[in-house]
């Protein structure tokens, strides 16, 4: 049987729950891809392509080297980079792409929200006033706050900020989700923390701080996620193979 080549940008729980369900069929032939930044990832239930490829180009030529029939970009809904290469690299090579993105955070009763577009918005948010920060963003973008070196952060990631930022005043978490409600609460408190800098990520594993912050009556300065409406995207995984049950419907002839 001719097995139908699907490719999947990956990093997120959602990419690795639809490539399980995706690896289980005998009908399609699936890869992860994962951009390496994370020291130690999770095992994943199919094989796995690790590091970059070379800009939308790069993933173009890959798309039709390896004749792939569909690519699925499930990366962080903040990593933009690589949606848009994936978005020009399918349009190049004529491959369908769909993208799988959780549904963001809404504000309720009791959070003290302020949207910002980026996070150099986040870090003029903060004001000139000396505060405590809980920077909640992970490692890639925290060097943007040496530019407010008179605040106090304390930076969580899954791994080390490499380099270590130059403000003079930062403490290091490193840690993992899921969180627990009342474990945010403890690292606010012990901290001293008075505002939570945090991307709207979505999902349950990082939704904790978001809670304990209400719980607590701080205020978060929320990154808000970029728009793109045209790609299909599916909010879940259960949409995401109802697509590509659609897609695959429709068939896609390889070249040879």
């Amino acid at each position: 049987m001719d097995k139908r080549r699907i490719l999947i940008l990956g990093g997120t729980t959602e990419a690795r729950e639809l490539a399980h369900r995706l690896g289980a069929r005998d009908d399609l032939d699936v890869t992860l891809s994962l951009a390496g930044r994370t020291i130690d990832p999770a095992p994943q239930p199919v094989p796995i392509r690790t590091g970059g490829f070379g800009g939308a180009e790069g993933l173009a030529d890959y798309l039709a080297t390896n004749r792939v029939d569909l690519l699925i970009d499930a990366t962080h809904p903040f990593a933009r980079q690589i949606s848009a290469n994936a978005e020009r690299a399918a349009e190049h090579s004529a491959t369908p792409l769909i993208r799988l993105e959780r549904t963001g955070w809404q504000p309720v009763e009791g959070d003290r929200w302020t949207p910002v577009a980026t996070v150099n918005d986040a870090v003029a948010a903060l004001g000139a006033e000396p505060r405590r920060v809980f920077l909640a963003i992970g490692r890639q973008e925290a060097h943007h706050f040496n530019a407010a070196p008179q605040h106090h952060y304390l930076v969580r990631s899954v791994d080390p900020v490499d380099p270590p930022l130059t403000a003079p005043s930062v403490e290091y978490l490193l840690a993992r989700g899921p969180f627990s409600v009342e474990g945010e609460i403890a690292v606010l408190r012990g901290h001293q923390i008075d505002v939570v800098v945090s991307k709207n990520s979505g999902g349950e594993a990082t939704y904790a701080k978001i809670a304990a912050a209400r719980a607590l009556g701080l205020p978060v300065l929320m990154v808000d996620r970029a728009r793109n409406g045209r790609v299909s995207t599916a909010e879940t995984v259960e949409e995401a193979l109802r697509l590509i049950d659609h897609v695959a419907s429709g068939g896609r002839k390889r070249g040879v």
